[in-house]
């Protein structure tokens, strides 16, 4: 039994690739109906977003694990596989839990250590628990990455510094008027940054936006997405003063904004402060208008300075994490190759309780004359000698589960404790059930029996 993760995201494939692999929120289910149809997978989670769509499986082939997951996103999303495997990259067992751990970390996004993907992480991982198309794999692997993102944002400062321009600007405004709820935004020019930098703001509080752009019908239609005024580009100079916050980005040859008319504005301001954000090349904005008092004027070159101190910051914090994470997948790597030592001690505990009950029934019937208190005390002393004869072997497998060569010492377990018989009548329930739920169209599995069937199958794999 192997673990895999196959996609593709903003590094991989572009974007007129990424959307055709996008995943409808209502089709989700069925997809991962048939994900879990699909030959070979016991486990599957789909984490589908604007900048990726992978695919987790726990498969029981390695050598044809991706063959599976690559048939069904070509039969799902009706895309040949001629046509996006170069896009596709696989992980496979300890690389895709590492991966799934840097993914819900926010160390593979495009912005780095951002904190959306951590909610679609968990997201997904609930659609399929809900849906029976996780067990004991997944439930555990996908509720240890949503603990240790969660924890990695909390004990880091990955994500407290801006790393986009229009963050970078929304950040100097709170130093400047540490709210923006009773601040006036002016965006000068309808370009996209203006426009994001502006709906940054707004999202922080900023409740009433003047647009003023060089033809009123283009001012018209941005100021429509912040139920804002529309201005020409006379009436934005005549009303600047009322401007807590002026965006430029106009592309216009020389100054729109000269020292004079920031000059006036300042005047009826009565010295509150303006904050001038200049984002055009060649500048809106005279660089003069930045030494009139109270008056904070960034241009482009500001901004992403900040930006890229902010990135250095969480690059720093970024390497931290990954010490997280690779002592997380050190630990799940052991919890994982202990998984098959639980079959393995109930098979002996049981196979000892019964050489016990036969021994002792045997040993009774030859003393008739013992009383039930000396019965009583027989059975306890010699259930507690057999207790403590099979502690130790039980003690060493678990520790020896853990090591590379872990799955030779179950092998060894089971030959020297005699116990073929039980591990071969397990491995025969296990492919019954395999073979039961990847033919069945009546019914799914529950997520118990799924949870049976990888524990008997990680038995199986192990013991081969």
């Amino acid at each position: 039994m192997h673990l895999i993760a196959v996609g593709l995201n903003y590094r991989t494939a572009p974007v007129e690739i990424r959307e055709r692999f996008a995943l409808a929120e209502g089709d989700t289910v069925k997809a991962l109906q048939t994900l879990k149809r699909t030959t070979g997978i016991l486990e599957g989670v789909i984490v589908a977003t604007c900048n990726r769509t992978e695919i987790y499986a726990v498969v029981d082939r390695q050598h044809l694990c991706g063959h599976y997951v690559r048939a069904f996103m070509e039969q799902w999303f009706r895309i040949p596989r001629q046509e996006f495997n170069q896009h596709l990259y696989m992980h496979e067992d300890d690389q895709a839990v590492e991966h799934l751990f840097r993914v819900a970390c926010g160390l593979d996004s495009m912005v780095l250590g951002e904190t959306q993907i951590l909610g679609q992480v968990r997201d997904a991982f609930l659609q399929a628990q809900e849906n029976g198309a996780t067990g004991t794999i997944f439930n555990r692997l996908f509720k240890q990455a949503v603990t240790l993102a969660k924890r990695a944002h909390s004990e880091t400062s990955i994500g407290e510094n801006a790393v986009s321009v229009s963050y970078a600007a929304v950040e100097l405004g709170k130093r400047i008027f540490g709210r923006f709820d009773d601040k006036t935004v002016m965006i000068v020019g309808a370009g996209k940054m203006s426009e994001l930098t502006a709906r940054n703001l707004h999202a922080n509080g900023a409740q009433r936006v003047f647009v003023a752009g060089r033809t009123l019908s283009r001012a018209e239609e941005l100021a429509g997405k912040f139920k804002g005024n529309a201005l020409t580009m006379e009436e934005a100079l005549n009303r600047l003063d009322e401007a807590d916050i002026v965006i430029s980005s106009t592309g216009a040859e020389g100054f729109v904004l000269d020292r004079s008319s920031v000059e006036r504005a300042m005047a009826r301001r009565k010295k509150r402060p303006l904050f001038l954000i200049d984002i055009a090349v060649p500048r809106d904005i005279d660089p003069a208008s930045g030494d009139i008092p109270n008056v904070f004027l960034y241009d482009i070159d500001d901004l992403e300075g900040i930006v890229e101190g902010n990135l250095e910051k969480r690059r720093k914090e970024a390497a931290v994490i990954e010490s997280m994470i690779a002592e997380e997948r050190e630990a799940y790597r052991e919890w994982y190759a202990t998984l098959g030592v639980s079959p393995l001690i109930r098979a002996l505990q049981e196979k000892a309780a019964a050489i016990h009950e036969s021994t002792l029934e045997s040993m009774l019937r030859k003393l008739p004359e013992l009383d039930e208190r000396e019965r009583k005390v027989i059975r306890k002393l010699t259930k507690s000698m057999l207790n403590q004869m099979i502690h130790d072997p039980i003690l060493r497998i678990k520790e020896l589960a853990a090591e590379k060569k872990g799955e030779e010492a179950m092998n060894l377990f089971v030959q020297l404790f005699a116990m073929e018989n039980e591990v071969s009548r397990l491995k025969e329930q296990a492919g019954t059930d395999r073979k039961s739920r990847q033919t069945s169209e009546l019914q799914e599995p529950t997520g118990a029996a799924r949870e049976l069937e990888t524990l008997l199958t990680r038995l199986a794999s192990a013991l081969q």
